[in-house]
C-alpha cells in the first residue's frame, strides 16, 4: 500500500508554501553549527526547568526529557479559523451529549446511539444522573487530536475530555523559540498563546456560580507522568497546587489545610481520574483522593473540572457517533471529519477488521498514550496474530481505523533535516463561551516512518505557529 503524505512546508513540486517562506529564508541564512548550538541550548534549558514526563515500566529510570524540535509547525490563519470553528462545534456537541445522557437521554431514545454503548460503558457514572451543573458544562478543558491526511484535509483522531495533558509543553515550546530565535518573531506575525493560563483561570472561575471562587489544582503527586504540567499550570495561574491529603470535607464543604487554618475551596481543577477522587464513592483503596468529595460535589458546594463521568464521551467506542451528535444537538454539519471507524463489537465490522489487519490501526476503546494498539503496516506477523487472538476474545473492547497518511513536517534528526509525521492537539476551554488560543501542541514521531507521536512511544514536540496570511 503506497501513501502520499501532505508536507506542511513544501508543495509537491518542491516549492515552499507561502506561510513558510520567511522561515525557509531564515533557515538558509543560518549556519548549521549555530542551529546545532541552539538545539543543545534548548535541551539544557528544558532539563534545568525540569520539563520532563514520567515513562512507566522503563528499567532505565522513569524521568525523560521530551525531545523538542526547533523547526516549527506553521499554519496559516485562514486555515486555523476552520480548525478553530470545528473544534468549538465538536466540544459544544460533546458537552450537550454529556448533559443529555445524565438527564433526559434524548439521543438514546431517538435510537442514534445504542443505549448499552453509553449506560454499560465503564466511563458512565450513575452518581451523575440528574445532577445539574453550572452552565451545563462537563468538559471545561478539552483536547482534540487532529491529523492531516494525504489530501491536506484535517481529521479528528480522538477527543480528550477527562484530564487532557500537554498544554504546558505548548507554552514552554513557544517560550523556548522566542528565547532562542527572537529574530524569527520579528520577521512575521505569529499569533500569541501566552495568555492561555489567564484564559484557563477565567474558565475555571466561571465554572462556579460564586462571585470570586477559590481555585486549586489537584495532582496525584510528583510521581504522576504529568506532574510537571500540574505544577506549571498552578504556578502560571497563581493558585495552590494540592494533593488529596491537603483537602478535607466538613459539612459537605471542601476545605484546604493552610498554615493560617482551614480555607474553603470552590473549584478543583482535578488531574486525577474518577476512580481515585473519593475513596468513599469510588475506589476504596485510593490514597490520592478526598473522602466525602463526591457528596460535596453533588450538594453543589464545589465544582470539579472536568466533571465526574466525562470519560464516557471520549471513549473510542463513542467516537464514531460524534458526527451524529453534532447533527442532533446543533442541527449543523460537522466542520471537521471523523476518521472512518469499524466497531469490532459489530460482527460485520469485526470480520472486515480480521480480514484486513495488516493494513489497519486497531485501538482499545479505553486505551490512551499509544499503548494497547496495533499499527498493522508497522507490525510483524507474530504481533498481528497476537492481536487477532485478542480481537476474537474481546471484540467489544476494540475499534479499528484505516492507516492515515499523517502529514509530515521537516524535523531535525541525527543526520540532518528530514520529514517526520505529526499531529496537533488544540486545547478548547468551555466557560462563559467556548474558545481556544491560536495554536496547540504539535507532537512529532521522531522515528523514521513511525506514525505514533506519543511521548511515551518516543515522540517529541514542536512549537505551533498560526501566522498571518
Amino acid at each position: 500500500m503506497t501513501h502520499t503524505f501532505y508536507d506542511e512546508m513544501y508543495l509537491a513540486n518542491g516549492e515552499c508554501r507561502s506561510h513558510y517562506r520567511e522561515f525557509t529564508r531564515w533557515l538558509a541564512d543560518t549556519p548549521s553549527d549555530l542551529l546545532a548550538q541552539r538545539r543543545r541550548e534548548a535541551d539544557l534549558l528544558f532539563h534545568r526547568a525540569g520539563i520532563t514526563f514520567t515513562l512507566y515500566g522503563d528499567d532505565q529510570g522513569t524521568e525523560r526529557l521530551i525531545p523538542f524540535d526547533i523547526i516549527p509547525r506553521s499554519i496559516p490563519a485562514s486555515e486555523w479559523r476552520i480548525v478553530e470553528r470545528g473544534c468549538i462545534q465538536r466540544v459544544q456537541a460533546l458537552n450537550l451529549f454529556l448533559t443529555d445522557i445524565y438527564h433526559d437521554q434524548r439521543i438514546l431514545k431517538a435510537g442514534i446511539i445504542p443505549p448499552e454503548q453509553v449506560l454499560a460503558n465503564e466511563g458512565y457514572q450513575l452518581a451523575m444522573q440528574g445532577l445539574d451543573l453550572h452552565r451545563n458544562i462537563y468538559s471545561h478543558i478539552s483536547g482534540v487530536d487532529l491529523v492531516r491526511d494525504g489530501d491536506g484535509s484535517y481529521y479528528v483522531l480522538e477527543d480528550n475530555l477527562r484530564t487532557p495533558s500537554g498544554v504546558s509543553y505548548m507554552l514552554e515550546d513557544r517560550k523556548m523559540m522566542m528565547r532562542l530565535f527572537p529574530e524569527l518573531f520579528a520577521a512575521q506575525r505569529v499569533a500569541p498563546i501566552n495568555h492561555y493560563p489567564d484564559m484557563l483561570l477565567d474558565t475555571l472561575k466561571s465554572s462556579s456560580p460564586m462571585e470570586n471562587p477559590t481555585v486549586v489544582v489537584l495532582t496525584p503527586g510528583r510521581f504522576n507522568s504529568a506532574y510537571f504540567e500540574h505544577a506549571f499550570l498552578a504556578r502560571e495561574m497563581g493558585v495552590e497546587l494540592v494533593q488529596g491529603a491537603d483537602l478535607f470535607v466538613r459539612d459537605d464543604k471542601v476545605y484546604m489545610r493552610t498554615t493560617a487554618g482551614a480555607k474553603p475551596v470552590d473549584v478543583i481543577y482535578r488531574r486525577l481520574d474518577d476512580a481515585f477522587l473519593d475513596p468513599l464513592a469510588f475506589n476504596p483503596d485510593s490514597m490520592l483522593g478526598v473522602p466525602g468529595l463526591l457528596a460535596s460535589y453533588r450538594s453543589g458546594n464545589v465544582v470539579l473540572a472536568n466533571a465526574v463521568g466525562t470519560g464516557v464521551a471520549d471513549d473510542k467506542s463513542i467516537y464514531p457517533y460524534v458526527d451524529e451528535m453534532i447533527r442532533f444537538y446543533l442541527a449543523e454539519e460537522p466542520i471537521l471529519k471523523n476518521v472512518p471507524t469499524w466497531q469490532c463489537r459489530k460482527p460485520k465490522d469485526l470480520s472486515h477488521v480480521l480480514a484486513n489487519l495488516p493494513d489497519l490501526v486497531v485501538k482499545e476503546t479505553q486505551g490512551s498514550g499509544g499503548y494497547g494498539m496495533l499499527v498493522g503496516p508497522a507490525s510483524t506477523k507474530a504481533q498481528i496474530e497476537e492481536f487477532r487472538a485478542r480481537l476474537i476474545a474481546r471484540p467489544e473492547a476494540y475499534i479499528a481505523q484505516p492507516t492515515l497518511s499523517l502529514s509530515t513536517c521537516p524535523t531535525f534528526v541525527e543526520n540532518g533535516i528530514a520529514p517526520r509525521h505529526i499531529d496537533l492537539r488544540p486545547f478548547v476551554l468551555s466557560g462563559r463561551e467556548t474558545r481556544l488560543v491560536p495554536g496547540g501542541l504539535t507532537r512529532v514521531a521522531l522515528r523514521e516512518g513511525s506514525l505514533v507521536v506519543n511521548s511515551s512511544q518516543g515522540g517529541g514536540t514542536k512549537d505551533t505557529w498560526i501566522v498571518g496570511d
